[in-house]
């Protein structure tokens, strides 16, 4: 049996200050005695915290709200500026990092090219990257968050396995902190896209939610009753490598017909290119001079003016997300699902494949209670996710 332990008195006022935090952020501005009525704490123990919190210039004072009688209460808010957050993005074709500030607002950004670069080298553009975000800031750091793709243990900050990156079992977390000597938190690219949903999206005061993170590869990230889900072995929403054709195509994990071989922008640019090469009368040869030039960026211009080629080969890889989505909302049952990455640009000719891929797939009373949407975070959605994995973990206030 297990015996439950007492909570120290240095582990409840961690909590009590956690919770203060949490309220204050939440609410914006809040008095101390609304606090203390909204987390049920005594007014003695919310003054002295919001004290220490105030001379950690966490938290200021920022006049007075209306009186209910007396005198007016003194509203306290949290400063964006009070802290500044570093999230990366290292998932995409390009690594991407930005320094935001608590209420997900970019102070600076910064981009850098993979071009193929995996292993030490793609670990070298990282720090790269981080060099030339951290370089001359000003505001205090609350630390490092990073959004990387493949298998990641969250909690030791090691990427397990990246087959983008060519990454096996990279301490990244002791690499990072070692180097730089502030905090940092790692977390699967898709996790992060979640919590980073959860945070700063437009949707807010929901429990559960997917996101269906969609670029070189696909997989989706899951909060559940306001936490990130990550499975027991860490790979939650690893469905990137489900298998959806029988003998089809090789994927870089060494399986054959994975999901991410007929829905990723990596596929649908080779698609691209072979009918460029097949029929020199392609309309998406007009944008380019050889095949090879074909990129996202490239296809993207031919959906947006409607070239149908590009439009039915987008529609394709809505369909078998579709597919792989209706089983989501069978197994889980959460009434919320975004997709996000860079095929989310794509926009509407993804999206109603999708849908009308979903609909005869799955239950009708599920699928009629589910919303299928498009991110509104953009390409910013892992670097705002790993933000808010730092302010999760440091100050408790996601």
């Amino acid at each position: 049996m297990r015996v439950m332990q007492k909570a120290t008195r240095q582990q409840t006022r961690a909590h009590n200050k956690r919770l203060i935090l949490k309220t204050i952020y939440r609410d914006g501005e809040i008095s101390r005695a609304d606090i203390a009525r909204s987390t049920r704490l005594t007014r003695t123990t919310v003054s002295h915290i919001v004290t220490e919190l105030m001379d950690d210039q966490l938290v200021i004072e920022i006049g007075r709200g209306p009186s209910e009688g007396g005198k007016p209460p003194v509203l306290l808010s949290i400063p964006p500026l009070a802290r500044q957050l570093v999230g990366l993005d290292l998932a995409d074709s390009e690594f991407r990092g930005g320094v935001i500030d608590l209420r997900g607002n970019f102070q600076r950004r910064a981009s850098i090219p993979v071009l193929e670069q995996n292993g030490d080298e793609a670990l070298g553009l990282a720090y790269g990257l981080l060099d030339s975000l951290l370089d001359d800031i000003q505001e205090p750091v609350l630390g490092i968050g990073i959004g990387t793709p493949g298998l990641v243990d969250a909690h030791q900050g090691v990427v397990r396995q990246a087959v983008n990156l060519d990454w096996q079992d990279i301490p990244l977390r002791d690499l990072l902190e070692e180097r730089y000597g502030l905090p940092v938190f790692v977390g699967n690219d898709s996790h992060v896209a979640a919590l980073g949903q959860f945070t700063f999206g437009r949707i807010q005061g929901i429990d559960n939610l997917v996101v269906v993170k969609v670029g070189r590869g696909v997989s989706a990230g899951t909060v559940l009753n306001g936490r990130l889900h990550f499975g027991d072995g860490s790979g939650a929403g690893e469905i990137g490598h489900v298998r959806a054709v029988e003998n089809g195509l090789l994927c870089l994990c060494g399986h054959s017909g994975c999901l991410e071989t007929v829905a990723s922008t990596r596929m649908v640019v080779k698609q691209a290119r072979d009918l460029a090469r097949r029929n020199p009368r392609a309309s998406i040869n007009k944008l380019v001079e050889a095949p090879e030039q074909i990129t996202t960026e490239v296809v993207l211009q031919g959906v947006q003016a409607g070239d149908s080629d590009m439009c039915r080969l987008v529609a394709e890889a809505g369909r078998y997300l579709g597919k792989a989505i209706a089983h989501l909302i069978g197994a889980l049952n959460i009434e919320q699902i975004i997709i996000a990455g860079s095929m989310a640009r794509f926009g509407p000719v993804l999206l109603d494949a999708i849908r009308d891929t979903v609909e005869p797939r799955a239950m009708g009373a599920l699928v009629s209670r589910t919303q299928i949407d498009l991110s509104d975070l953009g390409q910013d959605i892992v670097m705002l996710g790993a933000a808010a994995l730092v302010m999760s973990s440091e100050l408790g206030v996601v």
